[in-house]
């Protein structure tokens, strides 16, 4: 008995069953509009019956793109998989390409793999980059942009060597909103446990608490700030307590660290919304389930993730009008943690 391995489908098998040349099923393949719409459709239809997959090298070496983006964390690995954010941005990015030819690479870039990851996006392995978590002393991308296309979770602080383009939640608004309820509330001793003063996140939020205390003539001189862990979180509840002053309200610039203060704020024996009123920032799988629930300001993670990829892939194919600022809503949703 012999047995004969049945080879994969060719070009040219295609070309002869739409009854076309080859030049004409690599052109639909590889995307160009010079074909008629009745080519186009025997075309696929024959692809289609045959099963033919287009060789992917062969297509990149042709088109110079490779089909690959990269969503590059610069951030140490233990906290990327930590912190429910990355996981929303990655499902956004994910799900958009999807629908898609381009694969993702995830890129967790830490102190000591900054080089390495800086020879991965310029020696031709990636069409372009999403870039989160992104700190003012990281020189990662340093000219970068210059040679491939970016887009950036939430505002960068300076010039990449290129247009900056980026995805970002209204974090001052968004905070203003925060700290406007805790007054609503009744609150008038408002603190906030503030985000890294190093990324453009961790300020804005800390703006819009500034801004909603100063229309209300109140102290907003209660910060702490932490790197939005849960531990950083209860550190700040510390040192706040340890001031001496009455705090009768707590924003903290996300869930994470809302959460750590809560234990702190516990083992004071100082009760949740009785006693201190508590709102945390980006609404994460966390908060309705914390008890007890935590209030907080929901920015669309998954979302902004699908627009990051959405517009990067509009930069690599050379789309118009691709904007350098999208900024998305948030949404405080009021639970048990501030009486509601």
């Amino acid at each position: 008995m012999t047995s004969r391995r049945s080879s994969a489908p060719t070009l040219e098998a295609v070309a002869e069953r739409a009854g076309v040349s080859r030049a004409t099923v690599s052109r639909v393949v590889n995307g160009s509009p010079k074909v008629t719409s009745e080519v186009l459709a025997s075309v696929n239809a024959a692809i289609e019956e045959l099963g033919y997959v287009p060789n992917r090298a062969a297509r990149s070496l042709a088109s110079r793109r490779t089909q690959a983006i990269a969503l590059v964390v610069p951030e140490e690995t233990a906290k990327v998989f930590d912190e429910p954010y990355f996981a929303n941005i990655v499902q956004g990015v994910a799900l958009h390409l999807a629908s898609t030819d381009y694969a993702l690479s995830l890129l967790i870039t830490s102190a000591g793999s900054v080089q390495k990851t800086r020879r991965y996006l310029l020696g031709g392995n990636v069409d372009g980059a999403v870039v989160v978590s992104h700190h003012e002393g990281d020189h990662l991308l340093d000219g970068v942009a210059a040679h491939l296309p970016l887009v950036f979770g939430g505002r960068p602080f300076r010039p990449t060597g290129g247009l900056t383009h980026y995805v970002d939640a209204d974090n001052v608004g968004g905070g203003r909103q925060a700290v406007k309820h805790l007054i609503d509330q009744g609150c008038t001793n408002i603190a906030t446990i503030a985000g890294p003063a190093d990324m453009t996140a961790g300020l804005d939020r800390l703006q819009g608490f500034r801004e909603a205390l100063s229309a209300a003539k109140l102290d907003d001189s209660l910060v702490e700030h932490g790197d939005f862990s849960p531990v950083s979180g209860a550190e700040a509840m510390r040192w706040l307590l340890a001031r001496g002053k009455r705090i009768d309200g707590v924003f903290a610039a996300n869930d994470q660290m809302a959460l750590g203060a809560y234990a702190v704020l516990a083992e004071h024996g100082l009760r949740i919304p009785e006693d201190v009123k508590v709102v945390g920032f980006d609404d994460d799988r966390a908060a309705a389930t914390a008890l007890p629930a935590l209030t907080s300001v929901a920015q669309p993670s998954a979302e902004m993730g699908a627009e990051m990829a959405r517009l990067l892939i509009r930069l690599i194919e050379g789309a118009g009008d691709v904007p350098e600022a999208t900024v998305m809503p948030t949404e405080l949703l009021t639970r048990a943690s501030t009486g509601a």
